[in-house]
């Protein structure tokens, strides 16, 4: 019987944990080089009206990585077998790091994704036909943020344009400043950094983040 109690005292004391942790802290994930393409470049990579394979969800409802790759060309060098991710965009860019940028030889700007103007281009390769192409615009390093529902902005006191700190429970704790916040009623609660900033802090796959409200 008192086993019994026991068990049942320490799945109560699991609950109320869990229930803290998820009004406390966000997921955290790491988001690495990948690229979204327009439909006039998937056409020239890939053929005419080619469709897009999806071969995983991503966090965000309607995001999907896919089984197509590509290599991605600067002034020094190329990076290899980069993923394409779903669905397409109006216009074709390239996320990388800047560690990633250095290898390229390409000075890339901080941006949020979508913000592409006045970034530089780059060469992009399907390497199973050998077809290239060159953006004029594109390439950026993708700004940390977080993804918000409007439910959870109004928990954590955000609202879309905010500008956080998040400290980041890693293998290596570290503070994150000047954090975008982006709700939206489609986003799942999530914060994007790239792997610069995740093998700084030590990330793994069930790290967490606490935002702290800059004021």
């Amino acid at each position: 019987m008192l086993a019994q109690a026991n068990i049942n005292i320490e799945a109560i004391v699991d609950a109320v944990i869990k229930e803290l942790q998820d009004q406390l802290f966000i997921m955290v994930e790491a988001s690495g080089r990948h690229v979204h393409l327009s439909r006039e470049d998937l056409n020239a990579l890939f053929g005419h009206g080619y469709q897009l394979t999806p071969v995983k969800d991503l966090s965000q409802p309607g995001q999907f990585a896919c089984e197509e790759r590509v290599t991605i060309t600067g002034p020094k060098n190329s990076i290899q077998n980069v993923v394409v991710l779903g669905p397409e965009r109006s216009k074709s860019q390239v996320e990388v790091s800047l560690t990633d940028a250095l290898v390229l030889g390409i000075k890339a700007p901080v941006r949020l994704s979508g913000d592409i103007k006045d970034t530089p281009g780059l060469k992009i390769t399907n390497p199973k036909n050998g077809v290239s192409i060159e953006i004029k615009e594109g390439l950026i390093v993708a700004k940390r943020h977080v993804h918000m529902t409007p439910e959870d902005a109004k928990r954590f006191h955000v609202s879309n344009g905010s500008s956080v700190k998040v400290k980041v429970f890693g293998e290596r704790p570290m503070i994150l400043e000047d954090v975008d916040v982006r709700v939206d009623k489609n986003f799942s609660t999530a914060m994007h950094i790239d792997y610069d900033e995740a093998n700084a802090c030590g990330y793994t796959k069930d790290t967490k983040g606490m935002i702290i409200v800059d004021e």
